[in-house]
């Protein structure tokens, strides 16, 4: 989970809120007549519930629990987006050479940032939730649209997708439904706009503070885009006058230091969340390396 403040610098002529994900979302319709698209709002913010019904880690009855307890045991059939979302996961995996993987839930669980503010694992307990993590344990069969665990103890948590992947979602029915300017931002940390707000050239986004000293540029345009902010900050311990903060690097298991903060921004909201995130495990060597892998898409990290 990322707790950081991106600062919006636009006027709201018409917020809509919903709580989902764990996470505050916000809808700003920013329409020289709010009140005709209200409904396309509420529609839209409507999906990120249903989103968060698929896709949920917490919830036994979502598609992803659903998962997560039949499929070491036998291929499962899975809904197709929810396959090519998948799918997409494990080729952001492969780009960012592990560094963003969401079968990273066991490690989580073995620091105790799950439903806890963190400890250092004994090494068994680190060594049997190694064991369990890395997305080449996913087998997928795309002709039979359906995918397998190949080991036990495999279990898959969007947390650093699902939400991008939500505000994707509603905003592909925004625009469906006509919607011209919007702001939509899930906890801060994600976001994603359609065109620009009446009387302003684009959207203004500010980033938090961390990320000031990485060059001049304080205050990001965005315009039909999206920007993601991982942080380390926000759920951390103290040992012997270290921190451990709760982003974790899945290949070595334990949790990112030195860098505090990463943004991604981008065309997609739900990759610029995996980015930020493998940003952040990866430190600024990878900047080139995103900008190659990833056209459209720039990044910052301090």
């Amino acid at each position: 989970m990322k707790h950081h403040h991106i600062a919006m610098t636009t006027p709201q002529p018409l917020t809509l809120s919903l709580y989902a994900m764990a996470t505050r979302f916000e809808l700003v319709l920013a329409e020289r007549d709010p009140v005709r698209v209200r409904a396309a709002g509420e529609e839209a913010l409507q999906e990120i519930e249903r989103c968060e019904a698929q896709l949920s880690f917490y919830r036994s009855d979502s598609e992803i629990s659903w998962i997560n307890r039949q499929a070491a045991a036998r291929p499962i059939q899975v809904e197709p987006r929810l396959f090519r979302l998948l799918q997409r996961c494990a080729t952001l995996t492969a780009a960012t050479e592990g560094a963003f993987d969401v079968t990273v839930g066991p490690l989580m669980r073995a620091w105790h940032f799950v439903g806890g503010t963190g400890r250092i694992p004994t090494p068994a307990e680190l060594e049997a939730a190694r064991a369990s993590v890395g997305m080449q344990h996913v087998e997928f069969d795309e002709e039979a649209c359906t995918l397998r665990f190949t080991r036990p103890g495999i279990q898959i948590d969007l947390g650093a997708y699902g939400k991008g992947y939500a505000i994707e979602r509603a905003i592909d029915l925004l625009r469906e439904n006509g919607v011209t300017s919007a702001l939509l931002h899930g906890g801060t940390s994600s976001v994603k706009t359609i065109g620009a707000p009446p009387d302003n050239a684009d959207w203004q986004i500010n980033l938090p503070q961390s990320l000031k000293e990485c060059g001049d540029q304080v205050t990001v345009i965005l315009r039909d885009q999206a920007l993601s902010v991982s942080a380390t900050y926000g759920k951390s311990f103290m040992l012997d006058g270290q921190e451990y903060g709760h982003v974790l690097d899945p290949r070595s298991a334990e949790p990112v230091i030195g860098a505090q903060a990463a943004a991604v921004i981008g065309p997609s909201a739900a990759d610029c969340e995996a980015l930020s995130t493998a940003l952040l495990v990866l430190g600024p060597s990878w900047l080139s390396a995103l900008a190659e892998r990833f056209p459209g898409y720039r990044g910052w990290i301090s």
